[in-house]
């Protein structure tokens, strides 16, 4: 792969490969507290959910492959918290390492700034997944609390790390009306 990859919005034509990033991630790892794998029309039901609404739904692509996605939605459903999204990054094994995450989640921040959103959290499964976190940390977020112990998964009790950036002016200044 020698192509720079390029950041762009999702289809529904990626979700065959985005299914695919996810479900490695569910099946190895500590990310996601799903324990089985949804499948691909799963995926496409909350991908619509989320870009019907306005959403933006990301993937980094090169050489035609999709290497990683990275969405935002609702933080939490009650109206106070409109402003406010969380955010999440995924990518394929083989994309680690390469700056690509960063590029993705950058993206993300515009646009959900653009949106007019004033906080972006980010919900990270297990506080030794030290690859988010300082992704996250690289990006102006900050840590505002862990949950010990929240999941169970691969025969281990598995914290939840909450971080936080503003958005735009954040707290700063009431929302427009």
């Amino acid at each position: 792969m020698s192509d720079e990859p390029i950041i762009r919005p999702a289809t529904p034509a990626d979700l065959p490969a985005i299914q695919a990033i996810y479900a490695h991630h569910v099946a190895q790892g500590l990310a996601s507290f799903e324990e089985v794998p949804p499948d691909v029309e799963e995926m496409r039901r909350r991908f619509a959910t989320l870009t019907e609404a306005g959403f933006p739904y990301l993937v980094a692509e090169a050489e035609g492959q999709v290497l990683g996605y990275s969405y935002c939605g609702p933080y939490r459903p009650r109206p106070a918290y409109r402003f406010s999204v969380e955010n999440s990054v995924y990518l394929a094994p083989e994309a680690a390492r390469r700056g690509i995450g960063r590029r993705l989640l950058e993206t993300l921040i515009e646009r959900a700034t653009a949106l007019g959103k004033r906080q972006m959290v980010a919900v990270i499964g297990d506080s030794a997944n030290h690859a988010s976190i300082g992704l996250h940390t690289a990006l102006g977020f900050r840590m505002v609390g862990k949950v010990e112990g929240a999941g169970f998964k691969h025969g281990r009790w598995v914290d939840s790390v909450l971080m936080q950036r503003p958005l735009g002016p954040g707290a700063s200044t009431p929302p427009s009306a």
